[in-house]
């Protein structure tokens, strides 16, 4: 596969199936499910920087596929921000079967959860890790974690090009990603770095949201672009992403995210994402 100059991507060699850029070698042999999970698809989503609400699209895609009736996964990968048992209100502690550990079920509509949060003691614990380990952990949530029967496994990952990002690329079977963006220059030049990191290790982009595109009052019913006018077409433009939505900020998700009720949570944005996957072609 050659780097796409047009879309922006890199002038470095593309890696052969999980190596180094610009390195011939070997590819990285992803690793296999365990005998308790059937996964069908699993799907990245990744953001570049922090604060753009990836964590809270990761669990919206969850919640729109899981009402359309698929089995749905989350694997946070967030080890040291996890966010999602916040999110979906999950306190529960995992339990184990076989050797192997069990996610634990959102109250809402049964998606699978497993993050660090969902291990320690007191949630509030720091994970003061270096990144060898924190690549080991995540590993481990793909290998030592039944899944069982799931049409879709969510990875939330964490911000950022390093270590964590670049182990779920070279070691899990990720089918596409999901980019996460505002409407801020900043976040634009970011996530196009975590988008050439993307092609960089062959791994399809699925296409982009853009978080936070603007708030619209409730009274009025005008919008408001606080964060800046949108530059959802200049990205797509730019970048030859697809446009999957553009997301408001909308107080009534964030007082839900914040009580632990996501699955709650009403929008078009949910229709709009369950749209794209059966469209896109491989929810089935």
């Amino acid at each position: 596969m050659a780097p796409d100059k047009k879309n922006g991507g890199s002038e470095l060699e593309m890696a052969p199936a999980g190596g180094c850029p610009g390195k011939k070698g070997p590819a990285i042999e992803k690793l296999a499910p365990n005998d308790l999970s059937d996964i069908k698809n699993v799907v990245a989503v990744m953001s570049g920087k922090g604060g753009v609400g990836k964590s809270t699209v990761t669990a919206i895609a969850a919640i729109a596929l899981a009402r359309a009736g698929k089995k749905v996964g989350i694997l946070d990968a967030d080890l040291t921000g996890p966010s999602i048992p916040k999110l979906f209100g999950a306190t529960e502690r995992p339990t184990g079967t076989e050797g192997y550990i069990l996610p634990v079920n959102s109250k809402g509509l049964g998606i699978k959860l497993m993050s660090m949060n969902l291990l320690l003691q007191n949630p509030e614990e720091p994970v003061i890790w270096r990144g060898p380990i924190i690549g080991n952990a995540i590993k481990q949530f793909w290998t030592d974690v039944a899944w069982g029967d799931v049409d879709y496994l969510f990875v939330d990952l964490p911000p950022g090009t390093g270590d964590a990002p670049l182990t779920v690329m070279q070691s899990l079977p990720i089918n596409g990603l999901i980019m996460v963006t505002a409407p801020q220059e900043l976040a634009i030049l970011v996530v196009k770095k975590a988008l050439n990191m993307a092609r960089m290790m062959n791994i399809p982009v699925y296409g982009f949201i853009e978080n936070m595109a603007y708030f619209e009052c409730a009274k009025c019913g005008e919008k408001y672009e606080i964060f800046g006018p949108s530059r959802a077409d200049k990205v797509a433009a730019e970048t030859g992403m697809k446009l999957i939505a553009r997301m408001p900020v909308d107080p009534k998700l964030t007082a839900m995210s914040d009580a632990g009720e996501i699955e709650k949570y009403e929008s078009p944005v949910l229709e709009a994402l369950a749209t794209f996957f059966f469209e896109y072609g491989s929810a089935q």
